[in-house]
């Protein structure tokens, strides 16, 4: 076999492009990210206001103390899971990231079906994150309009539902439009977006506490624990808990995206462990102190949910910042000004997602995973960006969002799935990277040696919990209007992918598929 070689190039190779031809791939995307512009694309995944939407449900499941200290004990187990993801990031760093990791880390056995569920998992996973940001993002700006033109008690104007989805599908068409240009424009962007939640995030997290009065004492923000069966339905203690953990779940992750960007960015080996590994920290500290400060603004916890306040109990947090604005300064231009900040969160963490589903069905289609393959690899001849795969995504999370016209319950199914998606792609490559024979993986710059064992195992476990949270029931008693759907629309695509993997994907599939001749050896 053909071995390619390097030596003959009179410029030095940027280490990740060395690699990734190591790995049996030509350099086709245009590689001028720097560590700095991955940072703010995976910060902005991630984003500082995500968990909002899941804010005043996790809070009447079991109290603030669950809330906060929930945040905590999945940031320490987060650590794992990113720890082990940036090693093999590390070792190969290539667009199709995570199914790339799984077909090479479970060997030539298994190396195919495992590649084939692990990227079935992220393609679901970040298409529907789409959905969910346009959602959470489409709900702000509901809530802006409602308190700018008055509120729920003086005629303020409340989007209906044919309105809502209006705002679901602009939002994912801008998002779309936006990442047709070169990356550079959402790099650009993205830098943008680290700056407006950075200081947003810390004119938000300093000035509530600081408008709020009264605020609420620390015994009731870390220690108050209080179940509302009445409400909620759940009378079992630890299962309320697990129930108000689904927040800090659902907010810690994404920061898998520096790792799409890889064959984008240079010294990717080196480059994409440091932004994996420092988004995790940024986004749990400035996560942990949003609750903090949305918790210790609290006017009247009974009040929050009334639906005759002037949100309608429609969203916690916007109360929660109305009522710090209006009764220090009897106006609600503060609590507009505030929710602006969280919905821009919001666009620019659409924007960065959009751009990791792109490049995953990008990838996946450069190695004939989908249907129409030719269609969705193309590349766009100026900007070299993978523009068909964008619009693909953008088409179905826009479908993903139709059922907002008739179930309330549509934005619990769309986080679940893309929280069991996109974490349990996580759990595929760093399973097979827990059982691998040591002697046959090639560490990168970042390596944990001797610690990779435990650090994966842990990592794998607290994966399964999160997957398995997911599906449950969140309300009881379970009617139609509360049905968590997940586990029915999940079971349902993943039995038609693995029925076609057992029919005829099984024969051809063979995972990621190398355009450059190298050693076996890799």
């Amino acid at each position: 076999m053909q071995v390619f070689s390097t030596e003959s190039v009179g410029v030095e190779m940027d280490s990740g492009e060395k690699r990734l031809n190591e790995l049996g791939y030509k350099q086709e995307l245009r590689r001028e990210m720097t560590l700095f512009k991955t940072m703010a694309i995976t910060f902005s995944s991630m984003a500082v206001f995500t968990g909002t939407p899941l804010y005043g449900a996790t809070l009447r499941y079991a109290g603030p103390a669950s809330l906060i200290w929930g945040w905590v004990v999945v940031t320490f187990f987060t650590w794992f899971v990113g720890i082990a993801m940036a090693e093999i990031c590390s070792s190969f760093p290539t667009t199709g990231s995570l199914y790339f990791w799984a077909a090479h880390l479970a060997g030539r056995r298994w190396g195919p079906f495992a590649s084939w569920c692990c990227a079935w998992l992220e393609t679901i996973g970040l298409i529907s994150g789409m959905g969910a940001q346009a959602f959470s993002g489409s709900q702000a700006l509901q809530f802006i309009i409602l308190l700018a033109t008055g509120n729920n008690k003086g005629g303020g104007y409340l989007a209906s539902k044919g309105v809502f989805l209006g705002m679901y599908i602009g939002l994912i068409i801008i998002w779309a439009v936006l990442n047709t240009f070169a990356l550079q424009l959402i790099a650009f962007l993205s830098i943008i977006s680290v700056w407006w939640q950075v200081i947003g995030g810390l004119v938000v997290i300093i000035m509530l506490p600081l408008v709020a009065r009264p605020t609420q004492p620390a015994s009731y923000v870390f220690t108050h624990f209080e179940t509302a069966p009445e409400s909620t339905g759940v009378s079992s203690k630890t299962y309320a808990v697990i129930l108000s953990v689904l927040l800090s779940n659902y907010c810690l992750y994404g920061y898998d995206t520096a790792a799409h960007l890889t064959e984008e960015t240079k010294g990717a080996d080196r480059t994409g462990p440091i932004a994996i590994l420092s988004s995790i920290g940024i986004i749990s500290f400035f996560g942990w102190a949003y609750n903090l400060a949305l918790t210790f603004s609290i006017q009247d916890p009974n009040y929050l949910y009334d639906p005759n306040n002037e949100t309608g109990g429609g969203l916690v947090p916007a109360q929660i910042i109305y009522d710090a604005f209006h009764r220090r300064y009897q106006n609600a231009t503060g609590a507009v000004v505030f929710m602006c900040i969280i919905w821009g969160s919001f666009f620019f963490c659409g924007l960065s997602v959009t751009a990791s589903a792109a490049r995953v069905v990008y990838a996946l289609s450069r190695d004939k995973g989908i249907p129409f393959s030719p269609i969705w690899r193309k590349i766009h001849p100026k900007h070299k960006v993978p523009r068909n795969a964008v619009w693909l995504c953008a088409i179905i999370s826009m479908l993903l969002g139709l059922p907002i016209l008739k179930l309330d319950v549509i934005f619990t199914a769309i986080i679940s799935i893309s929280t069991i998606g996109w974490v349990g792609g996580y759990a595929v490559p760093i399973f097979a990277r827990l059982v691998m024979d040591e002697k046959n993986f090639k560490p990168g710059p970042f390596y944990l040696g001797r610690a990779r064992r435990p650090v994966c195992l842990v990592a794998f476990l607290w994966i399964c919990y999160t997957c398995s949270a997911f599906l449950l029931p969140t309300l009881y008693p379970i009617t139609w209007n509360n049905f968590n759907y997940a586990p029915v629309a999940l079971g349902l695509v993943l039995s038609l992918v693995m029925l076609w993997w057992v029919l005829d994907a099984r024969k051809w599939f063979k995972g990621p598929v190398r355009n450059i001749d190298v050693n076996d050896d890799i």
